[in-house]
């Protein structure tokens, strides 16, 4: 969701990224035990659970490179740009594997590509090179698990998206205590909020519908919400956060975007 990278902007002004990462999937995950408790939910086989917590390791642990790209001075907006080429990234990794792309998906993977090196010439992005490497892994990540995702044997149901938020939970918190992130003592009540709004609408509720339609769909069509989020929060940034973003920005976002409608519509036209 396009609002959720503005919401993890207030929130790092109290909260850590990796913490901050893992506090999401906390709060998903007390509202999820009790419900599976209470509908009696059966336990999954070994190897489910296993793929189910490292799928949720590897997609978790991409959210939370992320925001540190964000914590490491990227506005919410190039963040957002960055993050749309997961499209490209998913597709590419399906290529690799064998799943030939056609004449469309592989043009627009090339010109995502091309955004993706146009972006990093930008002034916000060359100015934090930490964070623009990150917010090229961080997709990377979050695509390699959507692809494998459809791939490997996972629980059925709501149980799959627990195990997996578990698996994502420890490995963020993991990695916070090993970066020395500590709690804050007093945080502001917008970071609180933004949190609470960033667990319950794009983890709980946004999670949980990815996910069902990666199961259902190549990954290409399930990342394709890359070319809505980012107008969105490049909108939000600019009116909310006073974000700015130069001429080299938006033309990165616009080659992005399409290099991602080109491999949507290369898609559904294969397809048909």
């Amino acid at each position: 969701m396009g609002s959720s990278y503005i919401g993890v902007s207030l929130a790092l002004e109290s909260y850590p990224s990796f913490l901050l990462s893992a506090l999401r999937l906390l709060g998903c995950i007390v509202i999820l035990a009790p419900l599976l408790i209470w509908r009696g939910a059966a336990l999954p086989s070994r190897r489910q659970t296993i793929n189910a917590v490292m799928l949720g390791t590897l997609m978790f642990s991409g959210a939370g490179l992320v925001a540190l790209g964000q914590e490491f001075g990227v506005s919410s907006g190039l963040t957002s740009v960055a993050a749309a080429a997961v499209v490209i990234w998913a597709t590419l990794f399906v290529a690799i594997l064998g799943q030939r792309p056609g004449k469309l998906e592989l043009m627009g993977v090339v010109i995502g590509i091309a955004g993706v090196v146009l972006l990093n010439l930008e002034k916000g992005m060359q100015a934090n090179p930490a964070g623009a490497f990150v917010l090229v892994l961080g997709p990377m990540a979050w695509a390699v698990g959507s692809m494998i995702s459809n791939r490997i044997t996972l629980p059925a149901g709501i149980i799959s998206i627990f195990l997996q938020m578990l698996g994502g939970f420890f490995a963020l918190t993991l990695i916070s205590w090993l970066r020395g992130e500590q709690f804050p003592a007093q945080p502001t009540p917008a970071a609180s909020a933004a949190l609470l709004y960033l667990s319950l609408v794009p983890t709980l509720l946004g999670f949980t519908a990815y996910m069902y339609l990666v199961r259902q769909v190549r990954p290409s069509l399930a990342t394709s919400y890359g070319y809505v989020n980012p107008v969105i929060a490049v909108l939000l940034g600019v009116t909310l956060r006073g974000e700015s973003i130069t001429h080299v920005g938006i033309l990165a976002m616009i080659v992005i975007i399409t290099g991602v409608v080109l491999v949507i519509f290369g898609r559904n036209r294969q397809s048909a």
